[in-house]
């Protein structure tokens, strides 16, 4: 996949309602902006493009537009481990199950940003972990994604029962403008609606980002696309670092690692990466290949356990394991937000780290 289009998911990290709170990060430009106030806008895009470049399908036979005609269709643009997907999740497995017996149609296009996400099993994994109930379009090698010019993670695509794009939105939020768009071209087709919104008690990664506190953006570890790195890497080579004084947003490794293209991979036990963040959630997709064994590890912010204020993935004492490759929960802060140094330490080698995100 092409460099711009793995860039786009780091700079949309919120949407419209987030735009203020993302733009102190630098990640909202004035134009990216407008692009999230516009997507709020109904209007005629033109037909529903073609799903046949999809490589298989979860939950569903194979669909096509034609077949889908007298149908509302949502069509959300999605890969399993990016966190804002993820703060997405519950709205709309919620609208699916509301809105499936008035004429809705939700399709879940999953186009993979890492390569590991092209894997059909963890496809599987994610759908059955995330509860992903309605039909998914596995988008592996991009054909649905290139039909829609897409350009986001998440993205939404709403057709009326006519076939015909009426509504986009782009990154998170906009919640009860989505649903109300699907009430009023329910009811266009015929269909009877009540003028209730959906509710719905996201958990662990679902939970929505804290904007107001948030200064640390979503961070690659790999050389291709990595930021704020505090050494100077040696490309795909075995090299030992050591963690320097970090500024605000900046990372480092130490032990022995390969730092790759898109990965930072662990040659030695006991390795290290340290972020200084400024942010509530702090979250790592990491994890090891098929067929090895997971690595223990363990976290620390500002070198203590971190009590109440561990992630989904971790104990108290700040001990968990990377297994699979996936998105993994470590901090989850339960009091003041300010500067803070997080810490992970993997017990064995092999693990691969890919990129920090935050919340």
């Amino acid at each position: 996949m092409s460099d711009s289009i793995n860039h786009e998911r780091r700079r949309f990290l919120g949407a419209a309602g987030a735009a203020l709170g993302a733009a102190r990060l630098g990640v909202f430009g004035t134009v990216v902006q407008q692009m999230a106030c516009a997507a709020l806008t109904e209007r005629n895009e033109g037909v529903l493009p073609s799903l046949s470049g999809a490589t298989e399908w979860l939950n569903s036979p194979p669909l096509t537009p034609a077949g889908l005609r007298g149908k509302v269709v949502l069509v959300d643009f999605w890969t399993y481990t990016c966190v804002n997907w993820l703060r997405t999740l519950p709205y709309v497995r919620a609208l699916a199950d509301k809105y499936r017996d008035q004429g809705l149609v939700v399709i879940g296009a999953h186009t993979p940003e890492f390569p590991f996400e092209k894997d059909i099993d963890n496809v599987r994994w994610a759908a059955k972990e995330m509860d992903v109930r309605y039909p998914i379009a596995v988008d592996s090698d991009y054909g649905v994604w290139r039909a829609f010019d897409n350009n986001y993670w998440p993205a939404v695509y709403i057709a009326d029962v006519n076939g015909r794009i009426r509504f986009h939105h782009f990154g998170e939020g906009n919640y009860d403008g989505i649903e109300k768009v699907i009430q009023r071209l329910l009811s266009e087709s015929g269909k009877k609606t009540d003028n209730q919104l959906v509710k719905v008690n996201p958990r662990g990664l679902e939970v929505a980002a804290d904007y107001g506190t948030l200064r640390s953006p979503e961070s690659y570890l790999g050389y291709e696309k990595a930021e704020s790195f505090a050494s100077d890497a040696l490309q795909d080579v075995p090299r030992a670092y050591t963690v320097p004084r970090l500024s605000l947003n900046q990372w480092g490794l130490a032990g022995n690692w390969t730092v790759k293209g898109g990965r930072a991979v662990l040659n030695d036990a006991n390795g290290k990466i340290a972020y200084r963040f400024h942010a509530r959630d702090v979250n790592l997709i990491m994890g090891v290949p098929p067929g090895s064994q997971p690595v223990r590890f363990s976290v620390r912010v500002d070198g203590t356990a971190l009590g109440a204020a561990h992630g989904g993935e971790i104990d108290e004492q700040g001990n968990g394991t990377a297994g699979r490759q996936r998105t993994y929960q470590l901090v989850r802060e339960q009091d003041r937000v300010t500067d803070r140094t997080f810490e992970i330490q993997f017990a064995e080698p092999g693990v691969e780290a890919f990129c920090f995100t935050f919340g």
